[in-house]
């Protein structure tokens, strides 16, 4: 079934209603009531997100901070918003926003992996959004310059907290205290590979 896109604003409910034909080679979710189209995450985007993933998810298991999801997953902040993210983590207090449908409510961080198609969307849209509805932490990765940034919610506002590269700096989470990612390992995977 193809998806219209009209002037009226689609509801969560709706969205959650469409169904999408299975050789359908696109992702969509929705944002401030507009069903938006993505393509499927290349080879090297799986790749980082993987490793991502693994080190995260290292860290929050030893520590039982909560639940680390990667994408495709939708987390549905209100009635007409629910992003996919590239990366959930929802702290182990916010356990119950986790259903088999979703993330329902505000995760405590997302991660967004820039591919060249979503830059606006990742660095203006969805960070608007994420700021809106309160979620404490949001991480942009940059792969074409192996870079990434932490930006913590300080007085409603995304502040930058932290950013590095594999050659330089340390990368601080006000939400994952103690974690060390290792950038090194984090982009030199994806490249070795592609």
């Amino acid at each position: 079934m193809e998806a219209a896109v009209t002037d009226d604003h689609m509801t969560v409910a709706e969205f959650h209603q469409l169904e999408f034909d299975d050789n359908d080679p696109f992702l969509y979710e929705l944002l401030t009531g507009e069903l938006v189209k993505k393509k499927v995450l290349s080879p090297r985007h799986q790749l980082l997100l993987a490793e991502l993933y693994d080190q995260v998810k290292a860290h929050v298991k030893a520590s039982q901070a909560g639940t680390v999801l990667f994408a495709p997953v939708d987390v549905f902040l209100s009635d007409y918003d629910a992003p996919q993210p590239d990366l959930v983590f929802v702290e182990k207090a916010k356990a119950n926003f986790i259903t088999h449908d979703g993330v329902m409510g505000v995760p405590t961080l997302v991660v967004e992996v820039i591919s060249p198609s979503s830059v606006f969307r990742d660095r203006v849209t969805k960070k608007q959004l994420y700021q809106q509805h309160g979620i404490q932490e949001y991480w942009l990765i940059e792969p074409a310059d192996n870079f990434i940034e932490i930006f913590t919610l300080v007085d409603g506002r995304y502040d930058l907290l932290s950013a590095a590269s594999p050659q330089e700096g340390t990368l601080n989470s006000g939400v994952l205290p103690g974690l060390t990612l290792n950038l090194k390992t984090l982009f030199g995977e994806t490249e070795s590979k592609s």
